[in-house]
């Protein structure tokens, strides 16, 4: 299939796009955008995370459910909105959490593209997901082909992994502990960001960890 996703994930991922849950996942979500149905982010924006990020350069991996749902939200990134979306909730206590940790402010608004310039893979599970409906694009295949991004990943060493609630955690769980660092938290989201997110230190740990590794620190 001719997947419009950067060379080095198409390499990495040739296997997968002949599959059959693939081919009938190509099928639906195409369906779902010549509907007419308001379907984020756009269709340009599904492999965002993966054009900006090729498969060589990432050092980080931060794993998110399905897409934004509202009106100029989605782009293709987990937890990013382009301004002038306002920054969501989770997103917010993220940015808490880097000025706690690091001493210093990340940007203001909400967009993590030079994140994922640096090295950081902004992945969430689903990357479709119609207007006003959460979740409503799981069970469609999104998921296999997400798990087979992790796996590949997890064929390679020095790889930070923060994932942040129980769903995140699972999906990831088969990451090899000792040939990575694998830093688990609570979701940043309001409801949980109190059971152990903030406070984490994530982001010192996964730089201090890079630089052990011989690579150069994110700038969060």
């Amino acid at each position: 299939m001719n997947v419009k996703i950067e060379q080095s994930w198409k390499d990495a991922l040739a296997d997968e796009f002949d599959k059959d849950y693939f081919i009938k996942l190509t099928d639906f979500v195409r369906s779902e955008y010549l509907s007419g149905k308001n379907v984020y982010p756009a269709a340009q924006n599904i492999f965002n995370a993966f054009n900006l990020c090729p498969i060589d350069r990432v050092k980080v991996v931060i794993i998110g459910q399905d897409p934004y749902h509202e009106p100029g939200q989605a782009h293709g990134l987990s937890f990013s909105v382009l301004p002038p979306t306002p920054v969501p909730p989770s997103l917010k206590n993220i940015y808490k959490e880097i000025e706690s940790d690091l001493g210093h402010g990340s940007v203001t608004n909400g967009d993590l593209t030079h994140w994922a310039n640096q090295g950081v893979l902004l992945l969430n599970a689903t990357l479709t997901v119609l207007a006003h409906r959460a979740g409503s694009h799981f069970g469609r295949g999104w998921e296999q082909f997400t798990d087979a991004v992790i796996r590949v990943l997890a064929e390679r060493e020095n790889i930070v992994y923060m994932l942040w609630g129980a769903f995140a955690q699972k999906k990831a769980a088969f990451v090899n502990v000792d040939k990575n660092l694998v830093l688990k938290s609570a979701h940043p989201s309001p409801l949980s960001v109190h059971r152990g997110f903030l406070g984490c230190k994530h982001f010192s740990q996964a730089n201090q960890y890079l630089l052990d590794c011989g690579k150069t620190p994110i700038e969060w």
